[in-house]
């Protein structure tokens, strides 16, 4: 299979007045969002793209925008594609609402504490987000495999439930673990899905070369060895030549 690289948006106005944008249209990068987004999209430049996804929220498309326009000339960005499984969680009724109001409501300890109990009045569960968002992500995953090889890369711009949903998936985390992982604005986060298993390879990180992600995933340890399976001992990175048989 392929590597996904989740990318959450950059700061937007909301974030930084506190509050719970949802899916409000019209919600935009701030001038700090704008430059984490120029920030992030500057190292993925060394990153050949398959494909570059995102969640229809205008956020999120203002920072596809910023890596489709930042790629060097000898890679162009593939289009980018809306994919309404990576679209921000529908929270219903607490859409719009400040924060420090919501943290006041019985049901944030809920969220806080077990979120796979949890639906959003008028909105949808926390369940229903990750599997919506995991399928999404593997399928598409499946598609530029297919068409691009095992070792093609893409982009997946979306929101930060979205990434921590997706990486508890990837890390076989249950969903009322969720919020003990993270996503910042515009961070990157790096899934390498396999035929035996999901690997993590980097979260939430801001900075960093990302050049190794240009290398194919590296070889096999041994003969007979399945494509996936955990080096024992940590193996020798990616891009490392295969070994003499």
């Amino acid at each position: 299979m392929a590597t996904v690289i989740l990318q959450r948006h950059g700061r937007t106005t909301a974030n930084a007045g506190g509050v719970l944008a949802g899916r409000t249209p019209g919600v935009r990068l701030d001038e700090t969002g704008e430059r984490q987004a120029r920030d992030a999209a500057a190292r993925l430049a060394v990153v050949p793209l398959a494909a570059l996804v995102s969640s229809p929220q205008e956020r999120c498309l203002q920072t596809a925008s910023y890596v489709a326009a930042h790629r060097p000339p000898d890679a162009p960005a593939p289009e980018v594609e809306v994919d309404e499984g990576l679209a921000e969680c529908d929270y219903g009724d607490w859409q719009g609402s400040p924060i420090a109001e919501l943290a006041k409501d019985p049901l944030w300890k809920v969220v806080q504490q077990q979120p796979s109990a949890v639906r959003f009045p008028g909105g949808e569960t926390l369940r229903a987000m990750q599997q919506r968002a995991v399928d999404a992500v593997r399928r598409r995953d499946a598609e530029v495999a297919a068409a691009h090889g095992d070792g093609a890369v893409w982009l997946a711009v979306t929101h930060g439930d979205i990434v921590k949903a997706l990486l508890a998936d990837a890390l076989g985390l249950h969903l009322d673990l969720f919020q003990r992982l993270h996503a910042d604005p515009a961070s990157l986060t790096v899934i390498r899905y396999t035929a035996a298993r999901p690997m993590v390879l980097q979260t939430n990180t801001h900075s960093g070369d990302l050049s190794w992600l240009a290398a194919p995933p590296a070889a096999a340890p041994a003969a007979g060895a399945a494509e996936g399976d955990a080096v024992v001992g940590g193996g020798a990175g990616p891009g490392t030549p295969p070994p003499a048989l």
